[in-house]
């Protein structure tokens, strides 16, 4: 087929069902996304397939998975997906109305830290825009941003491979901390024994996320032998719950529970070393710009970095000032 005719005949929901489909794995989810029937979904991706003259997806038991020729086509698709949107931001903000959606992905256990400066800054720019958060893992919200559901994530350096085709751009990083409810028993002393932890509850991040690999590492400095009973958790309110109510003990990145610390409903066990740092940060496509709304919610988001790195660097310098004022 002439390209000039393909061109002319590949609509708006062509490539919305065609990105929904290689989001999702699926008709069905691409359908529940989409408001659409499913039926309607499989027709639409058979039409694109009929226009461009390929086969986009291998259908199986397990779902839609893109071929080789969906997979060259999906940057290109969403490329053309987030322009429309852009410029559909820039007529809405110029006549004064709801500006924009605006859609990206955050870690659960940074957005509360996180989220709450960045929007109120970046609202003073752009009053009227619809922001939705998606949270899930790190590998949960690379695999939207490869599929062009959210524009860009916050979130944490992933291997070489998952990292194809992303940019990331560190912000700040944080420490691992293992905490418990106020008045704890292991909350008092000096010393910790990792043995006591036999006593309570364990709570870990998921298995295979970047924050459990560096839980297990500081439980072996700690010298705590393999955990015979743990609960596996990534949402920080279930977290929160458990620390609070079952006297759990509970490896969690600062940010999530900087409010708790700082009104005292949580406290940072007395471990004898600094828990491990882990990079945060910015990470988009390769392959697309930002939209204008986008661009200024990740200025909102480097100033509100530079804060953080300043005030976490600001009592290391305390001291010096007070013995140079001796």
């Amino acid at each position: 087929m002439q390209r000039s005719l393909a061109d002319s005949r590949v609509k708006f929901r062509h490539l919305q069902c065609f990105l929904a489909v290689a989001q999702f794995g699926g008709v069905q989810k691409a359908a529940e996304s989409l408001s659409i029937t499913q039926p309607a979904v499989s027709k639409t991706v058979a039409e694109l397939e009929t226009i461009l003259g390929v086969k986009l997806f291998e259908r199986g038991r397990h779902g839609a998975v893109p071929t080789h020729a969906g997979q060259l086509f999906m940057p290109h698709a969403s490329a053309c997906v987030s322009a429309l949107r852009q410029g559909v931001d820039l007529l809405a903000r110029a006549e004064g109305a709801v500006a924009a959606t605006l859609e990206i992905g955050i870690l659960p256990t940074i957005a509360a830290a996180l989220a709450p400066p960045v929007l109120k800054l970046f609202a003073v720019e752009w009053p009227r825009v619809i922001v939705r958060l998606a949270t899930g893992s790190n590998a949960e919200l690379l695999e939207r941003l490869k599929a062009g559901s959210i524009e860009f994530a916050v979130g944490r350096l992933a291997d070489p491979e998952r990292m194809v085709g992303l940019n990331f751009e560190q912000l700040f990083s944080e420490p691992l901390v293992a905490v418990v409810r106020a008045g704890h028993p292991l909350a008092t002393g000096s010393g910790l024994p990792a043995m006591l932890l036999d006593g309570y509850t364990v709570v870990v991040p998921p298995f295979g996320t970047l924050i459990r690999q560096s839980a297990e590492s500081l439980l072996a400095a700690w010298g705590v032998p393999p955990l015979a009973a743990f609960v596996e958790v990534l949402s920080v309110s279930t977290g929160r719950a458990l620390a609070l109510e079952n006297d759990a003990v509970w490896f969690v990145p600062q940010s999530a529970v900087e409010y708790e610390l700082k009104h005292g409903m949580l406290v940072r066990l007395p471990l004898p070393f600094a828990g491990t740092e882990e990079p945060v940060g910015l990470i988009r496509r390769s392959d697309t710009q930002p939209s204008p709304v986008g661009h200024a919610l990740i200025d909102a988001l480097r100033t509100v970095a530079r804060q953080r790195m300043a005030a976490a660097a600001e009592p290391a310098k305390a001291p010096k000032r007070r013995r140079a004022a001796r």
